[in-house]
């Protein structure tokens, strides 16, 4: 390696395999060049959560970067941790940051066959990271009264649209988003479409949703006549929009191979779906990409708290590591794609060949034991799984 890639550690038991997976798959290969930095929980509370904003900045510095699972504390994490306040989830911050989309794909082994049979190659998720109601206002009306949206320009402008007139109790919600964001989105969503030589689909409710989600349908086909029509043609993808049930209607009888764009709120449930339907959120990559080319890798899942538990009490686990391990792969080969090291490329492409094969070779994770097709699966402990990989790796 040339130049270093952003490596951030976490929590509980992505915490534990994570030196795992470096010890037995990383080090013994690569000269690893990485710029570390703790976003375990302790250290983010430790350090007012400035190491989070830190590595996001060095994540800018470096183009690369590879993240572990971390805890967005609650009230009870709050408790076990003794936090100075409940700080906000470390993924948000480098996504606000990063001004990021986060590309997710279901990691499809022979043996693990999705629930829908015709999904032949994987589909990425595309979800915008701002805004829809994960920055929403909300309110409980408690009794009759009129419920209005008021805008104060500070030019003297003045606009109002009444929301309901209610004759009893209710609740109301008020989201927004930003056009800034929006452009952003589509450009990345573009941009990895072009680099991934995948189509790409759109999908909102603009037919109900006449100014909020059709800002969104006219952004994206502002940005694509203008600056990527040409190289979408030149590559033989293609970009289309259409309503979400229609979309949904589309993906349950494709073959899947495309990107599917969405909103917030829509790509947060549907990667839930497509990861569940393809086996297990283990086995889902996830990728926040910039606009300005910067690329984050992580796994899509959380930190495995209960299996965390159990290994502190001295006990076996077997967690299923595929999607950290993925995550590595995945930001050393934009790495080397980046610094022109041909090697760097061709040892990322062997790790997650060799992954992919233990699996087929019928040694695996429990949870993937329990959906397997294959007959008499070996199951392998959290530690067993990884030195497994290794030995198939030495074997290509």
């Amino acid at each position: 390696m040339t130049t270093p890639l952003v490596e951030m550690d976490g929590d509980e038991m992505t915490r534990i395999l994570w030196k795992i997976i470096k010890d037995e798959l990383i080090l013994p290969y690569v000269d690893l060049k990485s710029e570390y930095y703790d976003l375990g929980l302790k250290n983010r509370n430790d350090t007012d959560d400035q190491v989070t904003v830190d590595s996001a900045n060095a994540t800018k510095k470096y183009g690369v970067a590879v993240k572990c699972a971390t805890i967005t504390p609650n009230a009870a994490r709050m408790e076990e941790y003794q936090l100075k306040q409940m700080w906000k989830s470390p993924n948000g911050t480098i996504r606000a940051m990063l001004d990021g989309t986060v590309f997710r794909a279901p990691i499809q082994v022979a043996g693990i066959e999705p629930c829908v049979k015709n999904w032949k190659k994987p589909i990425t998720i595309a979800r915008h990271a701002y805004g829809d109601i994960y920055k929403a206002s909300e309110m409980k009306i408690p009794g009759p009264g009129t419920c209005e949206i008021v805008f104060h320009g500070d030019d003297g402008t003045e606009m109002k649209e009444t929301v309901h007139v209610f004759d009893g109790p209710g609740i109301v919600m008020g989201m927004h988003n930003l056009k800034g964001s929006i452009e952003s989105f589509a450009r990345s969503c573009f941009s990895y479409a072009i680099d991934t030589k995948q189509d790409l689909w759109f999908a909102s409710k603009d037919t109900i949703s006449k100014k909020y989600d059709h800002t969104f349908k006219d952004i994206f086909a502002e940005i694509y006549e203008n600056e990527y029509r040409k190289r979408f043609e030149e590559l033989g993808i293609t970009y289309f929009y259409t309503l979400i049930d229609d979309a949904v209607a589309r993906i349950m009888k494709s073959e899947g191979g495309f990107i599917w764009a969405l909103k917030n709120y829509d790509g947060d449930v549907m990667s839930d779906m497509i990861s569940s339907a393809c086996g297990s959120l283990a086995m889902m990559t996830s990728v926040l990409v910039s606009p300005s080319g910067v690329y984050e890798y992580e796994a899509a899942h959380g930190t495995v708290q209960r299996h965390y538990y159990k290994h502190l009490k001295g006990e076996e686990t077997s967690t299923n590591s595929v999607a950290t391990i993925f995550a590595w792969s995945g930001a050393l080969r934009k790495r080397g794609e980046l610094d022109h090291l041909a090697d760097l490329c061709e040892f990322a492409d062997r790790l997650e060949k060799a992954t992919i094969a233990t699996i087929e070779s019928g040694k695996m994770t429990k949870d993937l034991a329990l959906i397997t097709s294959l007959d008499d699966p070996e199951v392998l402990n959290s530690e067993e799984f990884i030195k497994a990989i290794r030995h198939t790796m030495d074997e290509m």
